[in-house]
């Protein structure tokens, strides 16, 4: 039986590459996958104006699906003003339903996210946020704040918000504020900042990277307004969530290759993830067949 050699290491350099044997690195940079053109007018928009809305990614179809799967697993209304006492959440989606993948892995949105993070990033969350309506406007902030850096800086995380229902200027759009991304640590908004809510279709994305200020809208309307927001940060940062025990090795087993390395179940070089100090993915052999 012929052995698989790893690739020699003859100098310190020769630890940023690749180093597996049975799992080498199948990572194809979602850019490929993305026309060029549109690609570079997304990422033009994203660093012109620190956020990007691209409308009518999936169908109204997509979205109603999404819809019906997620609204079943929200939880109870917020335990405070910033969760919101009139808003429902999810977490660890991709454990509980299979309406997600599609989104979380789009790869138009993956693109800008290695963008703006780096390449190879992590699911650092992954919730769906349901408005109801007589919600008062959530409280502004920033999603990579708990991250001690100072600012200004390139973000560490970034987040897109996919709407399943229309967003409007009544039904708590989020709201944003343009250049706050900029900002140093002693900046932050003000009654005489303008807080621009995000007017889009139901189908439709908003990327944005984690430094930029905003917050969910006041629901003034009688229906509600429900979102998938998968949030990522770069690949070296310990995520919001612990994907680790919030989606199980026997559900990882049955994703695509893109959704586990988002999860985890990759090695950055030289061997950062490993377990044992073999690569992650051997945790998965149990339950699709050893290699």
């Amino acid at each position: 039986m012929t052995q698989t050699v790893s690739p020699p290491v003859d100098s310190v350099d020769d630890l940023n590459t690749d180093l597996a044997r049975t799992y080498r690195a199948t990572h194809r940079p979602p850019a490929e996958l993305v026309e060029p053109d549109i690609l570079q007018a997304d990422i033009a928009a994203l660093d012109a104006n620190g956020f990007v809305v691209i409308e009518n990614l999936i169908t109204p179809a997509e979205a109603a699906a999404a819809k019906a799967s997620l609204e079943a697993l929200l939880g109870p209304v917020g335990r405070n003003a910033f969760e919101g006492f009139r808003t429902q959440r999810a977490y660890a989606l991709l454990e509980k339903t299979r309406a997600a993948d599609a989104l979380v892995a789009h790869p138009r949105v993956l693109a800008l996210i290695e963008h703006l993070v780096a390449p190879d990033p992590l699911l650092s969350a992954c919730l769906a946020i349901r408005i109801l309506p007589g919600e008062a406007e959530q409280m502004a902030h920033v999603d990579d704040g708990f991250y001690p850096q100072p600012r200004p800086r390139r973000a560490l995380g970034a987040a897109a918000i996919w709407a399943l229902d229309p967003f409007t200027a009544e039904n708590g759009a989020t709201s944003i504020y343009a250049g706050s991304e900029k900002w140093d640590d002693a900046r932050q908004p003000t009654p005489a900042d303008e807080r621009c809510p995000v007017i889009m279709p139901a189908g439709s994305v908003l990327v944005f990277p984690g430094t930029l200020w905003h917050g969910g809208g006041a629901n003034r309307s009688d229906a509600s307004r429900l979102v998938l927001t998968p949030q990522y940060c770069a690949p070296w940062l310990r995520t919001q969530e612990n994907m680790s025990l919030a989606v199980s090795p026997k559900t990882v087993a049955g994703l695509s290759d893109p959704l586990q390395r988002l999860l985890g179940y990759n090695i950055r070089p030289p061997f950062m993830g490993h377990v044992n100090g073999l690569h992650p993915k051997r945790l998965l052999e149990p339950y699709q067949g050893s290699k």
